[in-house]
């Protein structure tokens, strides 16, 4: 599942690292691997052709960070700040995001595979050429979010929030499951299947205050 460590164009040139990222510090080709990082402040910090593996970020802060041609891999974040975040040319693979704020991020050629993601939030967040393959989101907030070519395949989707969500180009033909907590005219712009169709038929009609019965 996604590429391993000695795949990436810059793997013979990583120089591991022990200290914690710092607030402000610039990395280039460093690999952070193996650490547990509590309460880690990293604002403004930029990584670039850099890996991070086997990581757990628990309540740290990463607000206006950025993260150019990263790989990560098994990477928990749990009540960690990545507000403001910029990430570009980015693999996360086997990772989950547990509680994260992720307001007003922007992501652009970002690939998610095998991540969890539970009480996430997007708002505000521009997503660009972004996947999320064979991911679970659960109680994921993309409200007043721009999605544009953006895919799901593999994934599961429940209780998503979509309220003032501006999607183009958003293929959710591949997801396995599609569950819409608020904002369901947040899915315009979104294609979806005639199946999908039929099981959001439901919240539809609730929405718009439509009673199904059967005939009498």
């Amino acid at each position: 599942m996604g590429r391993e460590l000695a795949d990436l164009p810059f793997a013979r040139y990583l120089t591991p690292i022990e200290e914690e990222p710092a607030r402000e510090g610039d990395y280039d080709c460093v690999h952070v691997d193996d650490r547990q990082l509590d309460h880690v402040a990293a604002e403004h910090v930029r990584f670039a052709e850099s890996a991070l593996s086997s990581l757990t970020v628990t309540r740290g802060s990463f607000r206006y960070g950025r993260f150019t041609d990263v790989w990560l891999r098994a990477v928990a974040w749990i009540g960690t700040d990545l507000s403001d975040t910029s990430w570009q040319d980015t693999e996360f693979v086997e990772g989950a995001l547990s509680g994260v704020d992720a307001g007003g991020a922007v992501l652009r050629r970002v690939r998610f595979e095998g991540c969890k993601f539970d009480s996430v939030n997007f708002r505000r967040a521009k997503l660009r050429e972004v996947t999320f393959a064979d991911c679970v989101l659960r109680h994921t907030d993309f409200s007043d979010a721009d999605l544009t070519t953006v895919s799901f395949p593999g994934s599961t989707l429940t209780d998503l929030s979509l309220n003032k969500t501006r999607m183009r180009k958003v293929d959710l033909r591949g997801a396995t499951r599609i569950g819409v907590a608020d904002g369901l005219d947040g899915l315009r712009g979104a294609i979806i299947t005639p199946l999908q169709l039929m099981d959001l038929a439901p919240s539809f009609a609730s929405a718009l205050g439509i009673a199904v019965a059967d005939d009498r």
